[in-house]
């Protein structure tokens, strides 16, 4: 698969860095990523792996752009709102990245059409904001096999891991059930370029999964505290109890 004169320039500064080069600009190329979720973390995220040359990009939302999403996800603008996030976003990635293909998929993630969805990509970003999603593309995921990027935030923290459908901790390792006191957003808040920091972050992991790279962080989480300036990284371990993993761990 050949690159044309535009993509050589286009990609100039990941051809000459030594951990991708052409090698590793032809397996972005030929990537599938799906991103669940087109707002806070999936906006950035969907942007920087456009930028990229994923060759492919899949979009899940069933929202339409609202005035209250401008502070912080940057896919869209005044003009888009009322608009389907998934086509607004199509149109802007597009127009970042021609050389790519995005698939829209106006619909919400269930128990139901997870693995229907999923199934035809190889990477799978989770940026949304309820766990019944999340844990219905957990279970996917360790269905298919299919390496799961996660990412959260809510007011000044948020969080990056990297979880490879049954080689190692799933999702619900460590998180089991849905917190009694979990918060969402739209009640705690968050700051508007915490969602860049964290939405770039889990692209970047995205690509280092696509090349191969070392150092991701499977079986890791990197929580940010924006307030403090400071990041740590915890390393997670199998629950043997895991309702969701489980039966995985006892075949591994």
């Amino acid at each position: 698969m050949a690159f044309s004169e535009d993509e050589v320039e286009r990609y100039a500064r990941h051809l000459v860095l030594r951990e991708i080069g052409g090698q590793g600009q032809q397996r972005l190329k030929s990537a599938r990523v799906l991103l669940i979720g087109a707002g806070g973390l999936g906006a950035p995220a969907a942007l920087y792996l456009a930028a990229a040359g994923v060759g492919v990009l899949g979009l899940i939302d069933p929202d339409q752009v609202a005035l209250s999403n401008l502070q912080r996800q940057i896919l869209f603008s005044t003009e888009d709102i009322g608009g389907s996030k998934v086509d607004v976003a199509k149109q802007r990635l597009v127009a970042l990245n021609p050389n790519i293909r995005v698939e829209p998929h106006d619909t919400a993630l269930t128990a139901s059409n997870a693995d229907a969805l999923i199934s035809d990509y190889d990477i799978v970003l989770d940026g949304t904001d309820n766990f019944e999603t999340r844990f219905a593309v957990n279970a996917a995921c360790l269905s298919l096999s299919k390496p799961l990027v996660s990412g959260a935030l809510g007011r000044w923290t948020g969080q990056v891991g990297v979880f490879c459908g049954g080689n190692g901790p799933c999702y619900r390792c460590l998180v089991p059930d849905i917190p009694p006191d979990a918060e969402l957003c739209s009640t705690v808040g968050v700051v508007g370029a915490l969602a860049g920091v964290i939405g770039a972050m889990m692209a970047l992991e995205a690509v280092k999964l696509i090349i191969s790279a070392p150092g991701a962080l499977t079986g890791r989480i990197l929580i940010y505290d924006a307030l403090a300036a400071e990041a740590r990284t915890v390393r997670l371990s199998k629950d043997p109890s895991c309702p969701a993993c489980r039966g995985i761990h006892d075949r591994t």
